[in-house]
């Protein structure tokens, strides 16, 4: 994965069942030329199928292609944990009542989600009251 960060420019897109599947591919196991795709998916997909998904998730801003001599491979703009954030601060930004909408979140957390979520906060906290 390159140390690209979200380009402020996308949305957050949705992905679609195939597109989701490359790019769990492409986060687990880094990149891949789209013979390496194909050959790591569950079920056999025509290399044109497999082809345009990527090229779709390029115009997503969410896979670069890399040059390897007259290969191209395909990587992972971002991790799927910055994806995932950026999907969740969408959904804030589009909510009207954007406070609703975090209390809302916020009360669906099970306790362990809770607590990861207050040492985070206590620990952002302490540099700023020293």
């Amino acid at each position: 994965m390159s140390d690209a960060t979200i380009d402020p420019t996308c949305e957050p897109p949705r992905l679609g069942t195939l597109e989701a599947q490359v790019m769990d591919l492409l986060w687990e196991r880094g990149p891949g030329r789209i013979r390496d795709i194909i050959d790591a998916l569950p079920l056999d997909f025509a290399y044109t199928t497999i082809a345009t998904v990527v090229g779709n998730l390029q115009r997503k801003c969410l896979v670069v292609a890399e040059r390897e001599g007259r290969a191209v491979s395909f990587a992972a703009r971002v991790t799927r944990e910055e994806h995932t954030a950026a999907v969740m601060a969408h959904a804030l930004e589009s909510s009207p009542n954007r406070a609703a909408s975090m209390l809302h979140f916020v009360e669906s957390m099970d306790e362990s989600d809770m607590a990861l979520l207050r040492g985070y906060l206590v620990q952002r906290a302490e540099p700023a009251e020293r």
